[in-house]
């Protein structure tokens, strides 16, 4: 039956219509981010204090180091294959690193993604790791945060030229320092604590990375943005907002507490597109720290292990890593499936969805390493995403024709009911049940995308892969809206578009918004329009209401709609015509003018003529 099938749609269209704007007032697209400058703290991070209950507590805050030692100490150069930058030997800490293989624009020539600053420039951020004194042992026996450690073998860090440093106290102890890199983006420190005195000393190693002031961020809800760490397989997120509210120290509690045994971990900061973690020895103990330090607003997430006893004549040693990079899946995962970062693929915000997210993911990257065109490689992935959901789609359709092909006895019904509703609607139920047809069956078909619309929405937006992802001709970046415009007349006029995120962007909206619009349309006509004025009118308005919602989304899922609105057009018309109600287009399209038309004429009787008044009296 036509009206019922129309009224299937239409519910599950305005279903759909219903949950996107809720999307997108939750999950607006992105917007550039503003310019922010802020003036960078001149506070410098302090080592934690003691944690185990090996030892008496003892405050191990390091001397503060200023801009001016820290820009005036000695650096050693970085240069990897996907990193530069430098590392500063005041305090050995990496503090300025720069990611070769990202710009911050399309523009070829704009500057490298900048992600760590050392104190005294803008947004200062940096890891630096180090030991910490036990009962018995002086701050100023151990290095800080200033100490400038001499260089003993290297002068360049590269894959497999690590750097070697040192450090004496002039009391026995000796410190040595390898720090190595990999070919992305893993550092690993390795140190070690040699007494030659006749004295032991008690220590223990910590690692902190320091964020001072909040950063520029994306402030969308979609994107987790702040602190996130992993312990034992469970992965926990915090908003820099709500780092703020947790107790400044932890480290202030009963020590006891502070030394736990997880055997696998990281923690550390991630961005949209970008992260830094600190990774200890796994299946050693240790603890995660997260706090904010309110007095010289700095973020700082560490890792905290044992106290350990150097007896005269021994040697210590112990390791940590750094992950600073960006958050390539292929990289993640590697560092995942070997061992050496446990569970860092849940680093990527797989959002609500994962269980989705993940594996379409990992189908669109597998398409991409074979097509070479992100873009291209969306479209594939939609063909095998409606291949899946085929079988499902097909009993719809199915059903769909076999509802027009009821329609001569639901006419025989109506007349036989007249205008007993309740009986009407006995007869019809049974008459579904004989037939074996589902009345509701044919909103299926779209009610199932709305799933993997935002799985898809949320993979397009997250992952680095899509950033900057181009596809053909205008379409530089698939992460972004559509920057064409009907203000410009897609760019033949001399003027510029309306600026991304602006309410004209959103009116005057570009090629692929229009396309989706033609083709939710198109869509809709391979049934007849409602004949109930109200239904009508939401019919015909939707497919417009559509075009201007996704207007501001990323190109790539609108490049995605636009093909899944493709193939279910010519799927649901060849399922059809397969079963003898072959649509026709031309005819509903005439229908539907004729319809809107009547409706109008209804709607304004007032344009009747007026019946003359009769006159009376005597002439």
């Amino acid at each position: 039956m036509e009206e019922q099938n129309n009224k299937n749609l239409i519910l599950a269209m305005v279903l759909s219509a219903v949950v996107m704007i809720v999307w997108f007032i939750f999950f607006p697209p992105p917007e550039p981010p503003a310019d922010q400058a802020t003036p960078a703290p001149t506070a410098e991070v302090s080592a934690p204090a003691a944690t185990t209950p090996a030892a008496t507590t003892t405050d191990g805050a390091t001397a503060p180091a200023t801009s001016t030692e820290v820009a005036e100490a000695p650096r050693l150069t970085i240069d990897t294959p996907t990193l530069s930058g430098t590392i500063s030997l005041a305090g050995a800490r990496i503090d300025d690193l720069s990611l070769k293989t990202y710009r911050e624009t399309l523009d070829p020539t704009s500057p490298e993604v900048r992600l760590l600053s050392p104190v005294g420039q803008e947004h200062p951020y940096y890891a630096l790791m180090g030991w910490a004194p036990g009962a018995g042992t002086a701050a100023a026996d151990l290095p800080d945060a200033r100490t400038e450690w001499t260089i003993a073998s290297g002068d360049q860090l590269a894959p497999g030229k690590p750097v070697v440093l040192t450090w004496a106290n002039g009391k026995g102890l000796t410190f040595r320092r390898e720090i190595s890199v990999d070919e992305k983006f893993l550092f690993t420190v390795t140190d070690s604590v040699k007494n030659d005195g006749t004295a032991a000393a008690t220590l223990y190693p910590y690692g902190v990375i320091a964020r001072h002031g909040l950063p520029v961020m994306k402030s969308i809800f979609v994107v987790h943005e702040g602190m996130v760490r992993s312990a034992d397989g469970k992965l926990e997120e915090t908003r820099y907002k709500d780092i703020v509210k947790l107790d400044e120290i932890p480290a202030e509690q009963a020590a006891a507490e502070l030394v736990s045994a997880e055997s696998a971990g990281w923690i550390g900061f991630t961005d949209h597109y970008w992260m830094t973690a600190l990774v200890p020895e796994q299946g050693k103990p240790f603890t995660e720290v997260t706090k904010h330090v309110a007095s010289a607003d700095i973020y700082q997430t560490e890792i905290r292990q044992p106290v350990q006893t150097v007896a005269p004549g021994a040697e210590i040693t112990n390791r940590i890593q750094l992950f600073a990079g960006a958050k390539e899946w292929a990289t993640i995962r590697a560092y995942d499936n070997s061992g050496a970062i446990p569970g860092f693929i849940n680093s990527i915000d797989w959002g609500w969805f994962f269980f989705l997210t993940k594996p379409i993911f990992a189908v669109l990257h597998w398409l991409h390493g074979f097509i070479g065109n992100m873009g291209l490689s969306i479209i594939a992935l939609t063909f095998f995403l409606k291949f899946l959901v085929l079988p499902l789609a097909y009993k719809s359709y199915v059903s769909m024709a076999r509802m027009k092909e009821l329609q001569p006895e639901m006419e025989a019904l109506k007349e036989r009911a007249g205008e007993d509703k309740q009986k009407l609607q006995r007869e019809m139920m049974q008459l579904y049940k004989d037939k074996k047809v589902n009345p509701a069956a044919g909103c299926l078909p779209i009610l199932i995308q709305i799933p993997i619309f935002f799985s898809l929405y949320k993979v397009i937006f997250v992952t680095i892969e899509l950033r900057h992802a181009p596809f053909f001709g205008w379409l530089k970046d698939l992460s972004a809206p559509d920057p064409s415009s009907l203000y410009n007349f897609f760019g033949l006029l001399p003027w510029d578009a309306p600026v991304q995120g602006t309410l004209l962007h959103l009116i005057f909206i570009g090629v692929l918004p229009i396309l989706l619009g033609i083709t939710m349309w198109l869509q809709q006509k391979l049934n007849p329009a409602p004949t109930d004025p109200v239904q009508a009118s939401i019919f015909a308005w939707m497919p417009w209401v559509f075009m201007f919602m996704l207007g501001g989304f990323a190109s790539g899922l609108v490049v995605y709609w636009i093909t899944n609105n493709t193939i279910t057009f010519v799927q649901q018309y060849l399922i059809m015509w397969s079963h003898g109600k072959r649509p026709d287009i031309f005819g509903n399209i005439r229908s539907a003018k004729t319809a809107r038309v009547e409706a109008k004429t209804k709607a304004t009787p007032a344009n009747s003529p007026t019946p003359p008044v009769k006159k009376t009296g005597k002439k």
